[in-house]
């Protein structure tokens, strides 16, 4: 893949804990728009990759990387890159929807724009809008927007998160397990989320569910302890993998 096409280009990325490398010499082009996948089994690194990608790692202590990560070919991990700024254009979903509890769903949707100070008064109705339409949960909460946003259901609370994220116009979303505390059918909202999403937003997915990448990704990654297997068109990667521990894993020969 070429890189003028990449989102994100990741290069011999090393990361761990203390004397624990769980990354090991990653290099891959994300690439922009659409829907990128990260699978593996347990304890691969998945996580730890995304992490890497909007300088959430870092925040652990003991943690450590090593490498390059450029998102539009500026690396962002350079000293004068502000994390805080950075992780407004790479934004995060969290694997348990994470609303904040003292919070009505209004503010929950404008909290990003408040902690980096770009919340204007004057367009919260307009921009709490739009970001609700955008993770299709507008039409069910319009008329209870003063309301806590721990009252809705799991998978409301999920797309709550996502339109967070949304609010402050990100480039990128990066999605970690997203609907692994969800039921089937709250599941299946945010996987046509995101392929709706896709057309304006580049989107990692880290996912234990094979049947979900496939569904949901363009892209997909296998990671196995820490290194990267193998990384192609997801219809390739689940028809026809090159590497015979990619076929191994799909077709539940160990995970």
């Amino acid at each position: 893949m070429s890189t003028e096409a990449a989102k994100f280009q990741v290069s011999g990325l090393r990361a761990g804990f203390g004397s624990n490398e769980v990354l090991r010499d990653i290099s891959m082009d994300v690439p922009a728009m659409g829907v990128t996948a990260i699978i593996g089994p347990s304890g691969c690194g998945k996580s730890t990759f995304i992490r890497c990608l909007n300088r959430m790692h870092e925040r652990v202590p003991s943690a450590y990387v090593q490498g390059d990560v450029c998102l539009d070919g500026s690396d962002i991990y350079a000293a004068e890159v502000d994390p805080v700024l950075l992780r407004r254009r790479v934004g995060m979903v969290f694997q348990k929807p994470n609303p904040f509890p003292h919070m009505t769903i209004q503010e929950n949707v404008l909290a990003g724009l408040t902690l980096t100070g770009k919340r204007d008064a004057s367009t919260d109705a307009e921009v709490v809008e739009k970001a609700l339409q955008q993770a299709a949960l507008w039409d069910e909460v319009k008329d209870r927007l003063d309301q806590p946003g721990v009252g809705l259901s799991g998978g409301q609370q999920q797309r709550l998160c996502i339109a967070r994220s949304l609010a402050v116009e990100p480039d990128v979303l990066l999605m970690d397990e997203p609907c692994s505390a969800l039921d089937p059918i709250a599941t299946a909202r945010i996987e046509d989320l995101i392929r709706e999403l896709k057309e304006r937003y580049t989107i990692v997915i880290v996912t234990h569910n094979m049947q979900q990448a496939a569904r949901a990704s363009d892209m997909t990654a296998f990671l196995l302890m820490g290194n990267l297997v193998e990384f192609s068109q997801t219809s390739q990667l689940f028809t026809s993998p090159k590497d015979s521990r990619t076929e191994d894993y799909i077709t539940g020969k160990f995970g």
